[in-house]
């Protein structure tokens, strides 16, 4: 009867050893699982939005827009000319595949759009608000200049002496060159000289910087990378007949990648008078400081 009781005992004790271990490996891997990356991960969903070909869409964002991402080169984005939180989108072709957009704005949110095409879009003016952002801020950004330091550069710059030579392009009596490069404090100045020797005034439709791969190949997502300006100074939405003028535009500070150049558009509204300049990561190495 002794050893019967001895060994009932023992096997209690084994039992009582065994699920304190279970515990113990469980309460691990519940501690392991919490710290994993991406254990906990909250989703952005995208806001569905239709945009068409001869009509322009504008998103009013309650920040500055600082930074655009778009998944495809059949869209076409910039900021409302003189306006930091207004973004105009429309398309570049009709009947454009379904791509995305996402935006990311001065307080440090994130915007996420799913872009699909339309011949008659339901609203061309949507003001943004927290139903289409992060649930909180995402971005961090890095210490740039002041928007009073970079305007007094920009008032410098734009009486300077022209610089470069052969950086323009014409067409029909109106040319765009890129007078002057510079740079301070992280961001280039652009100074561009706006000439209209014809007798009809140029409207200016879209004033546009992006990054482009040099050989056109198979388009991908990354093949464009828009360069929003973080001011301009000027007048850049008319270049009247007979006149010329010179307007300066402040990026972020960049290089090309190998192989790609920025290209430099201008657009005429209603018109044909488009102009366009390729700007290589050489020309941009030789920015001079302020």
């Amino acid at each position: 009867m002794a050893s019967n009781a001895s060994k009932q005992n023992k096997m209690k004790k084994i039992s009582a050893v065994m699920i304190t271990g279970i515990f113990l490996v469980l309460s691990i891997f519940k501690g392991f699982s919490q710290n994993l990356p991406g254990a906990k991960a909250s989703f952005i969903q995208p806001y569905s939005l239709a945009i068409t070909y001869n009509k322009t869409t504008n998103l009013v964002f309650p920040y500055a827009v600082k930074s655009v991402d778009k998944g495809s080169r059949d869209i076409l984005v910039q900021k409302a000319i003189g306006v930091e939180n207004v973004l105009q989108v429309k398309a570049a072709k009709q009947g454009f595949s379904e791509t995305n957009l996402t935006v990311v704005t001065a307080d440090g949110s994130l915007y996420s759009y799913l872009l699909t095409y339309t011949d008659t879009p339901v609203s061309l003016s949507l003001v943004m608000t927290n139903m289409v952002v992060s649930p909180k801020p995402v971005a961090v950004f890095a210490k740039d200049a002041t928007n009073d330091e970079v305007q007094i550069n920009a008032k410098l710059i734009i009486g300077k002496n022209k610089l470069l030579k052969k950086l323009d392009d014409e067409s029909f009596g109106v040319t765009m060159e890129v007078k002057g490069l510079y740079i301070h404090n992280d961001v280039i100045y652009f100074q561009i000289g706006l000439l209209n020797n014809s007798s009809i005034n140029y409207d200016v439709q879209l004033l546009r910087f992006f990054i482009v791969d040099r050989k056109k190949a198979k388009r991908t997502a990354s093949q464009e990378v828009d360069m929003l300006p973080i001011f301009l100074l000027g007048n850049s939405q008319q270049i009247p007949g007979s006149s010329a003028q010179t307007i300066v535009v402040a990026l972020p500070k960049f290089t090309i990648p190998d192989k790609k150049y920025l290209s430099l558009q201008m657009m005429e509204k209603n018109g044909g008078r488009n102009l366009s300049l390729k700007i290589s990561n050489k020309k941009i190495m030789k920015a001079r400081p302020i």
